[in-house]
């Protein structure tokens, strides 16, 4: 299936590995033209070699910035001015107690995951407005709906990103740029193969234990009941990017395995 993307111009922030990887992979096989963002050159250096073995003819580049800041996405807007697709993938998370939470907390993950979008957003926006065409995406999360009781400043912030993108796309109503979010459910990708090896070591259990216990103490309603692959998030992301999804914004859509228990 052909969607279009030849030529497209897209940025993914946050793209060395996880989600925000196998969104720009997934693109660059569209034959887009993809920019990575990692902390480090040599974590993009290794992400643009991946997406080259897979892809050996993909048009792909990269930045090393920390785009959680100003100063960082003033270095990305300086070497890419200008993009057709825009995907706010970069993101952090921590389990922590309500009340063991400080403000600083709060405010490291409400730069992290709100600000950093909306600082690319409002950059990127009004020149895909001049065109006619554009793709606006927030890689949200099902806490964002199902807000997670052992990380309550995560959830706070997804929903921020809800409310962020459903209210761009009110405002870019009739310009040809849509903006939606998505929302993944539990993922396995690095991080958060990491999080579950420290947490079997610390609790005395197998990783096998605690990666089913997910299902059991954290997300029981959960319709998949296993943990969704990077690629399967990427593929409704790359879809949304595509001539197909022309109709599709303001649109806040799943890929939880089913765990908000909604239908709408």
């Amino acid at each position: 299936m052909d969607l279009h993307l030849a030529n497209r111009k897209a940025l993914v922030t946050g793209s060395t590995a996880g989600i925000g990887f196998a969104i720009a992979q997934g693109l660059a096989a569209e034959g887009a033209q993809v920019t990575l963002t990692g902390r480090t050159q040599a974590n993009v250096d290794a992400a643009l070699a991946r997406v080259r073995q897979s892809a050996p003819n993909a048009r792909v580049d990269g930045i090393a910035a920390d785009c959680a800041t100003l100063a960082g996405a003033e270095a990305v807007f300086a070497r890419l001015p200008q993009v057709d697709i825009l995907i706010n993938n970069l993101g952090i998370y921590e389990r922590k107690p309500f009340f063991e939470i400080p403000d600083a907390d709060w405010q490291r993950l409400f730069e992290v995951n709100v600000m950093s979008g909306i600082r690319f957003a409002r950059h990127y926006a009004p020149a895909m407005v001049r065109q006619g065409w554009g793709r606006i995406q927030f890689i949200s999360s099902e806490s964002g709906l199902n807000i997670p009781r052992e990380m309550i400043h995560y959830g706070m912030t997804k929903t921020a990103q809800l409310s962020i993108s459903r209210g761009l796309a009110i405002e870019l109503s009739g310009t040809g740029v849509t903006v939606n979010s998505i929302l993944p459910g539990p993922t396995r990708t690095e991080t958060t193969d990491r999080i579950r090896a420290e947490r079997a070591k610390v609790l005395g259990k197998s990783v096998a234990e605690v990666e089913a216990d997910v299902f059991v103490s954290f997300r029981p309603t959960s319709l998949l009941r296993r943990l969704a692959t990077p690629e399967e998030v990427a593929n409704l992301s790359v879809y949304l990017c595509s001539a197909g999804a022309s109709a599709t914004s303001g649109a806040a859509l799943r890929v939880d395995g089913g765990i908000v228990n909604q239908i709408m």
